[in-house]
């Protein structure tokens, strides 16, 4: 364990963690917060990371589709998010019903630095993204 304080509490005034460039109350707040909708994968892909930074975990199994979520979901305090990049998206628009984004997000865990790269696939229904899984 590491003297990190559990997790980073986000302000709305503060850059967003999903490096938007927006603030956080201007991005991804509202939608942690349930105030709206993530209107396209990528958007809702970009909140889920800002959840992980944040150790949302209600927002991360809310988000995930039924058919694939698990029941519960415990992450590692000590693992730090750090970096987003979206590499690439294919569909997932606010006139689409299913997406994909690939994505690399770096992190520090145990002094070491690593990465997850993965294209991940979203689903819209009822007006609501959801993410699915991995390809």
């Amino acid at each position: 364990m590491t003297d990190l304080p559990a997790w980073p509490k986000p302000d709305d005034s503060a850059r967003c963690p999903c490096l938007s460039g927006a603030t956080y109350g201007a991005c991804c707040g509202p939608f942690h917060r349930g105030e709206a909708l993530a209107p396209s994968a990528e958007r809702l892909m970009r909140s889920r990371y800002a959840a992980y930074v944040t150790g949302n975990v209600r927002y991360l199994l809310a988000t995930w589709h039924p058919s694939t979520k698990p029941s519960s979901l415990a992450l590692d305090p000590d693992q730090r998010w750090f970096l987003l990049d979206i590499v690439r998206t294919s569909r997932g628009g606010m006139l689409d019903d299913v997406g994909t984004v690939e994505f690399i997000a770096k992190y520090r865990l145990g002094g070491r630095a690593g990465e997850q790269h993965e294209n991940s696939r979203f689903v819209r229904e009822r007006r609501r993204w959801y993410y699915v899984d991995a390809i």
